[in-house]
């Protein structure tokens, strides 16, 4: 009977933690996103605050993502995430306080990055308000990942070919299968510069299914082996009837991935 209950509550609090969080979405668009802005990719974050001090975007403030990073998953964390219920009151007391004197010495942000931000002007938020907007932070992560599933999926150990064809099918996609390595640099610089982007993954997303293969590791699938030779990355774009269409070896830079992309949209 205390199992049945606790499902009970927990199923009640998922919900009402949903409701809240599109109350709190609706109250960030509204009051906070004209300064704190969309989603940027973490590797294009990185790229910006350690690589090209901040040049790239010239951010004052964080993203939302990155708030809600910070609030949820960085050292700085909020409350426990064992304990749900009580931190949705934990973030919301900070918010409250926060928002009412920002300090950025008292930031959960991390300060190599604080560094490049503005002064923030105090905020008055109802108890209604900050509570909704806890919400929506604890809820972010996991709506933003049923909103935008990962475009690039990773091909692990005991794939199933038969399945993947038939998913290709259903979607009348062609197939990009990506030879990669952990050690290969220009994979990683490519991944970075290129594939990270969000408007190639929206075009790859519409268009193909993509499979990361580690070929150090896994076997590449469609017997795609016999026209590897060994340079990563390679890209093999193979049709729903399982036939090779072309093989693209070499990093590229967005504009000719772009071209590749549009050569093989439906093959």
């Amino acid at each position: 009977m205390l199992f049945r209950f606790m499902i009970l509550f927990v199923f009640i609090f998922t919900l009402n933690l949903f409701a809240g969080y599109k109350e709190g979405k609706k109250i960030f668009d509204d009051k906070c996103s004209s300064c704190h802005g969309t989603y940027i990719s973490i590797s294009s974050l990185k790229t910006n605050f350690f690589e090209k001090d901040n040049k790239l975007y010239n951010l004052d403030t964080p993203t939302e993502n990155m708030l809600a990073y910070a609030i949820i998953d960085s050292s700085k964390k909020i409350g426990d995430p064992e304990d749900p219920e009580m931190r949705v009151i934990e973030i919301e007391e900070f918010l409250k306080s926060y928002l009412a004197n920002p300090d950025l010495n008292n930031s959960v942000c991390d300060p190599m990055i604080t560094k490049y931000y503005k002064k923030k002007e105090p905020m008055q938020i109802t108890e209604e308000e900050a509570n909704h907007l806890a919400q929506y932070f604890m809820e972010y992560k996991k709506q933003r990942e049923l909103e935008h599933p990962k475009t690039l999926k990773v091909l692990e150990d005991g794939y199933d070919e038969n399945n993947i064809l038939k998913e290709a099918k259903k979607q009348d996609k062609t197939i990009i299968v990506y030879a990669t390595s952990k050690t290969c640099y220009f994979c990683k610089k490519m991944k970075k510069e290129v594939l990270d982007l969000e408007d190639i993954q929206s075009m790859i997303d519409k268009n193909f299914i993509f499979l990361e293969v580690d070929v150090d590791n896994i076997e590449l699938p469609f017997n795609l082996k016999k026209n590897f030779y060994g340079m990563t990355p390679t890209f093999f774009f193979v049709s729903n009837e399982n036939r090779l269409l072309n093989t693209y070896p070499g990093a590229w830079i967005k504009d000719d991935f772009i071209q590749i992309l549009k050569e093989n949209i439906n093959k």
